[in-house]
Order: structure tokens, then C-alpha cells, then sequence
């Protein structure tokens, strides 16, 4: 089965199932914080074309834009249920939206924030920048937030050599244990 075909049939049976569960987030985000319930980020996709991605805002709206761990104490950033939305993974789940679109993929690797030039640099010397993001992906499973750059840039190469329909349904199946398990989240 093609990937956007696959992307778009999933994506859309993932939002019609989850759709009670979304409205339940959104209001749970306006009720324990000001400002909007989605969050708009700056992302980098694929050939490095720059995307607005949306997430559940987890995080105060005065926080400033970059890689939370960049942040000198993220906790102190974090909305009332910002935590409980980054470990669920339920702050993703807007981005269906950007994989409808077709700005993402369901696997691929993660989009760099548009700031990251450390990680956009590595990734188009290494021809991962041709590759649309995705929601998860080879490096998510092996690591997650707690990888370090040239770690998951290698992770990111393995997965460009690797990929095909069956590895992207491992990486989905994996993934999901992950999140099971909130492995690899650290906020």
C-alpha cells in the first residue's frame, strides 16, 4: 500500500474514533490555563520547507520556543495538565491534522523546531532531510526526548536505508507500546 494512501486512511479513522476524546482535551485545556488550546510550532518538513505544526498546548503561553530541554526548568513551564499531556502523548494528537494535509507522515522522523540548526544541518548532510516527518518514528522508539543529536541522526539514517510499509507498521506497533509505557518522556 502506497504511504500517503496509508497516512490518509489511518489519519482519518484516527479522528473520527478519537474525535469525544479530542473535545475532552481541548476543554481540559481551556479550563486549567489562558490562551489557546492548540499550539502552533514552527517546524522544519521535508527538504527543509518549513511547516506550522499544531500540538495541544501543554506549555505557558509566555515559555519561549525551543527544544524543552534547552529550557532551564521546564516543570516551571508546563500547564496545570501539560505534564499528564506530554507523557499520555495525547498533546500529538492534533497533528493528524498536519499527516491529513500532508505535511507528515504517520513514520518518519521527528520535525526539527525551525531553531534546531545543530540537528536540520546533520540530518541534509545526511539525506535525511528528503524524508517527510513524521508523528513517530525509528529514533522516537530508541529514545525519544532523551537521545542525543548526532544519536538520533543516526537513528533517522538507519531508518532512510530501512524503511518500508512492514518497518513503518513495527515502528507503529512500537510506538504504541512506548506510549503504553510513557517510556523516554521526561516532561
Amino acid at each position: 500500500m502506497p504511504k500517503r494512501l496509508f497516512d490518509l486512511i489511518l489519519a482519518s479513522l484516527i479522528a473520527v474514533i478519537f474525535v469525544i476524546p479530542f473535545c475532552i482535551v481541548s476543554l481540559m485545556v481551556l479550563i486549567t490555563s489562558p490562551g489557546p488550546v492548540l499550539y502552533w510550532s514552527d517546524r522544519v518538513g521535508r527538504k527543509n520547507k518549513i511547516f506550522r505544526m499544531p500540538k495541544f498546548r501543554s506549555m505557558r503561553n509566555e515559555t519561549p520556543a525551543v527544544a524543552t530541554h534547552l529550557l532551564s526548568n521546564p516543570s516551571e513551564h508546563l500547564t496545570p495538565i501539560g505534564s499528564f499531556l506530554r507523557k499520555s502523548s495525547l498533546d500529538e494528537m492534533p497533528q493528524l491534522w498536519s499527516i491529513i494535509k500532508g505535511d507528515m507522515s504517520f513514520v518518519g522522523p521527528r520535525p526539527a523546531l525551525f531553531n534546531q540548526s545543530d540537528l536540520i544541518t546533520l540530518r541534509t548532510q545526511r539525506g535525511v532531510h528528503e524524508l517527510i516527518p513524521g508523528l513517530t518514528g525509528w529514533a522516537q522508539i530508541n529514545g525519544r526526548d532523551e537521545l542525543p543529536i548526532p544519536l538520533k541522526v543516526e537513528l533517522d539514517v538507519e531508518y532512510l536505508r530501512l524503511q518500508s510499509f512492514f518497518f513503518d507498521l513495527k515502528i507503529i506497533f512500537l510506538t504504541f507500546l512506548k506510549v503504553l509505557g510513557r517510556d523516554g518522556v521526561s516532561h
